[in-house]
C-alpha cells in the first residue's frame, strides 16, 4: 500500500464512523465492470456495490438521463406532481406487470414500507385484530439496517445494543415450507423473505421453495412479500428471483439496480388491494419519486430489457460456475450460484474468506467476504466470458 492510498484510508478511518471494514484499495473512477483506483492500477469488480450496479459502472444511457435531468429540475417533493414521475411508475408497472408503485430511496426505507403496507392491509382487509398483526420472517435474513428490520435479524451483530425491538415478527427457518404452515395463524399479515439469501452467504433455497411457500400463502389469506433488492434486475438470470419458480409476489420491494449505480432509488410494487390501504398523510418520503430519480430509473429498467441483460446473467453465471467447480480447490467447501449471484464457501480448515478477498485484491480482482467463509462474486451483467476467463486465471491462482 503507497503513501497515497494510505492517506485516503487514514483519513476516512480518522474523520468518520468505524462501521465498515473495507478492503485497503481506494477507487477514484469506474466504467463497465472495471474500475481503477488512486494509484491507476485496474480492478475487476466482482462486487458491484452489493448488486446495484447490473448495468455496469457509468453506463451512458443512464449517465446521459441523469445530466439531461439535472438541467431541468432535480427534486419537487411530493407536495406537488412532476413531469417525470408518472412515466417511471406506467413503465415499471407495465415490465412487472403490478398496479402500482409506491417510491422510497433505499432498500431498507422499502422494507419498512412493506412492512406498514402489510400491517394495514392485515387490519382494513383480513380483519386482524388492532396491534395484533404479524409478519412471518426468516433465519439468517439480511432486510436492512433499521431498528425495526435488526430487530428480526438472527445475526447477533446486528441486533446487540440497539433494543428494545418492535414486536410482531415471528422467524422460522430458512428453506422450509412446513414451518411457514405451521406458523401462520389467525394474525398473519405477511410473509417477508428473499429469494436468495445475498448477505446470508449466497443460500439458494431448494428447487420448489418460492412455489410452495406461494401456495401456502395463497392458502391461508397471507402477503407473498419478496425482498428482491438484491436478487431483481437480472442478477439471476431472470428479471427477478421469483420468476424462476413463475410466482408474482403480492409486495415486490426493489432497490440498489433500479438506480443504475448512479442515485438511490427504492420502491415497492402491489395491486390496488394492497396498495390502496394508504391513503395522503398515511406514509411518505420528500426524495421519495424525485424528477431527478425516475430519469435514472426509466435508463436504468430501459438498460436492463433492451440488453437482455437478465439473459446475460443466466448464460454467463453457468459460464462461470462451471469454470469455478472445474477448479476443485482444496480450501472450497461449495460453491453455489443461480446467474451472476454466486458464492464460494471456503473450508474452516483453510481459513475465513477474508485473506482470499485480500489476496484476490493484489491480483486484480474486488470482491468482498460474506459471514466469515463465503467469497460473493456478482459482477456486473455486462461481464463477458472473455473477463471472466482474465478473472479465472488469478482466482486459480489464489485459489490453488
Amino acid at each position: 500500500m503507497t503513501h497515497l492510498t494510505e492517506q485516503y484510508i487514514e483519513d476516512a478511518e480518522k474523520y468518520g464512523a468505524h462501521n465498515y471494514h473495507p478492503l485497503p484499495v481506494v477507487i477514484s473512477k469506474g466504467e463497465g465492470v472495471w474500475v481503477w483506483d488512486i494509484e491507476g492500477r485496474k480492478f475487476l469488480d466482482m462486487l458491484s456495490a452489493y448488486s446495484a450496479l447490473n448495468q455496469g459502472h457509468r453506463h451512458k444511457k443512464i449517465v446521459n438521463a441523469l445530466k439531461e435531468q439535472l438541467d431541468k429540475v432535480t427534486l419537487t417533493s411530493r407536495a406537488f406532481h412532476n413531469d417525470v414521475m408518472g412515466k417511471f411508475f406506467k413503465k415499471f408497472c407495465s415490465i412487472t406487470g403490478m398496479d402500482r408503485v409506491l417510491p422510497m430511496n433505499t432498500g431498507g426505507e422499502a422494507v419498512e414500507t412493506a412492512i406498514k403496507a402489510a400491517r394495514k392491509w392485515g387490519y382494513s382487509k383480513k380483519h386482524i385484530e388492532h396491534d395484533r398483526a404479524e409478519i412471518i420472517v426468516v433465519e439468517n435474513n439480511f432486510h436492512g439496517r433499521t431498528t425495526a428490520i435488526v430487530g428480526f435479524s438472527t445475526e447477533k451483530q446486528y441486533r446487540e445494543g440497539f433494543g428494545p425491538f418492535a414486536p410482531g415478527f415471528t422467524v422460522i427457518p430458512y428453506n422450509n415450507p412446513e414451518a411457514l404452515e405451521k406458523a401462520i395463524n389467525k394474525n398473519t399479515a405477511g410473509f417477508l423473505f428473499e429469494p436468495i439469501q445475498g448477505e446470508g452467504g449466497v443460500l439458494i433455497p431448494d428447487e420448489g421453495y418460492l412455489k410452495k411457500t406461494f401456495d401456502i400463502c395463497k392458502k391461508h389469506n397471507v402477503l407473498y412479500i419478496a425482498d428482491e433488492i438484491q436478487t431483481g434486475f437480472g442478477r439471476t438470470g431472470k428479471l427477478f428471483c421469483c420468476d424462476h419458480e413463475g410466482v408474482k409476489p403480492d409486495i415486490l420491494i426493489v432497490g440498489k439496480a433500479l438506480g443504475g449505480g448512479l442515485y438511490p432509488v427504492s420502491a415497492i410494487l402491489a395491486d390496488n388491494d394492497i396498495i390502496d390501504v394508504f391513503t395522503p398523510g398515511d406514509h411518505g418520503s420528500t426524495f421519495g419519486g424525485n424528477p431527478l430519480a425516475c430519469a435514472v430509473a426509466i435508463a436504468s429498467l430501459e438498460v436492463i430489457i433492451e440488453e437482455d441483460l437478465p439473459g446475460r446473467s443466466l448464460e454467463m453465471g453457468n459460464y462461470f460456475v462451471k469454470r469455478l467447480r472445474d477448479l476443485n480447490s482444496p480450501h472450497v467447501r461449495e460453491i453455489r450460484g443461480k446467474g451472476l449471484m454466486i458464492g464460494i464457501e471456503i473450508k474452516k480448515e483453510s481459513g475465513t474468506a477474508r485473506p482470499f478477498c485480500e489476496a484476490l485484491k493484489e491480483e486484480g480482482i474486488l470482491a468482498k467476504e460474506t459471514h466469515h467463509q463465503v467469497i460473493r462474486f456478482a459482477p456486473p451483467l455486462v461481464i463477458t466470458k472473455e473477463d471472466i476467463d482474465w478473472a479465472m486465471e488469478r482466482i486459480e491462482k489464489v485459489l490453488k
